[in-house]
This record gives C-alpha cells, structure tokens and sequence, in this order.
C-alpha cells in the first residue's frame, strides 16, 4: 500500500498578504466555520478592516451566542511586540471582548504574554494565540490548520469575579486555597529578608559612626 508524505506548505505561496488575501479568504461562511469549531464560537456579522484611529484591524465579528464583539488579526511571520500592541489598542478601540491573534509562529515570549493577559485581566476578556499552518499529502489541495497555542483560562478568571460561582468544585477550592497560602508564604519570607536586611544595615551604620579610641 502506498503512503502519502505530509508536507507543509508556506503560507504566502497560497495567500500573498494576510490583510487582505487571508483575511477575505476567512471571512467567507465555510472558513470562518472551520474556525469557530476551534475556538468554540458561533461568528457572525463578519467585517473586515475595522478602523481604530489611522490603524485597521483585520476582521471584527459577533459571536451569535453570546452577544460578544470579537477581534481578529493576522500576522503572516513570527509574533511580534508590534502586533501585541495592536490587539490590544484594537480590543480597547472596539470594545471587544475576545481577541483573536493569528500567527505564522508564535514566539515563546508572545506566548507567556498572551497567557498573563488571560490570567490578569477581568473575567469576560478572553484572548487567544493560534498559529496557522497548511499542508498537503502529494498533489493534493492544500489543507488548512488551526493550531490553538494559548487560550482563556477559565478557572483563574473565575476565580476573581466577587462572590465566585458557589458551584466550583472541591478540586478548585482546593487550588484556590493553596496558592492563596503561597502568596502569603512568599509576603512572609519577603518580609523576613527585608528584616535581615535593615539589621545588616543597622550594624554597619554604628560600626561606621562608633567612636575610635586610640591607643
């Protein structure tokens, strides 16, 4: 039996400019389908080039469910602080409560940045970095692929709304708890190196000012 080889094909050789060729290739029903089904939303209203100041973002749609504005913007290259700023400036701008960065590769450093802003900011902003990739098995059509690298943490988020949902379960109390005491450990060892350090000062300034006594 004979076997097909996966391989990668470059993206640009497909879509030459993100903003326009793959955001309009997204932003038809049958594609924006595929990724709803990775990120587990319902997009409709589907707008693109959204203008926030003298800055346009790629793609502005509603999720049917929930009501919620979100954001899309895509990057054809590695993740860059460039484009951090701008989805945020983007989400601020148009009020959107999801964001959505597509990358060609998501950079480590991107990476921790985007799982800080799911893990700092307020339940109900959610943000998610997706590389996108396409592949072939010989001649075949190329087919595209939604990676998910960082999405919302729903249990953090949660957890900081006032008077949390008294459904969480014993597990969650249990992590809540636990990095709670954490905190509390580290303010105390903090507190007590900051002690030591005041005594440490303390000594030398009155070996400094004591008086010398000749012989």
């Amino acid at each position: 039996m004979k076997i097909g080889m996966l391989k990668e094909v470059d993206i640009r050789d497909l879509w030459k400019h993100e903003q326009y060729d793959f955001s309009n290739w997204l932003a038809q029903p049958e594609n924006i389908s595929y990724l709803n089904d990775i990120l587990g939303l319902t997009l409709v209203d589907v707008d693109k080039e959204a203008y926030v100041g003298s800055y346009r973002c790629d793609i502005v749609a509603k999720d049917e469910t929930s009501e919620t504005k979100v954001i899309i913007e895509n990057q054809f290259e590695a993740s860059n602080h460039d484009h951090l700023g701008k989805i945020i400036t983007y989400a601020s701008g148009l009020d959107a409560k999801v964001i959505v960065w597509i990358v060609k590769q998501a950079r480590e450093k991107h990476r921790s940045a985007v799982e800080w802003l799911n893990n700092n900011t307020r339940s109900g902003i959610d943000f998610f970095l997706i590389e996108f990739h396409a592949y072939r098995i010989g001649d075949s059509e190329p087919a595209p692929k939604f990676e998910v690298i960082e999405q919302p943490n729903d249990f953090i988020k949660s957890s900081k709304t006032i008077g949390s949902d008294s459904g969480n379960n014993k597990s969650q109390s249990e992590r809540v708890a636990f990095w709670t005491q954490f905190k509390k450990l580290l303010r105390m060892v903090s507190l007590l190196i900051q002690g030591k350090l005041l005594r440490i000062i303390g000594t030398m300034l009155r070996s400094l000012t004591a008086p010398v006594i000749s012989g």
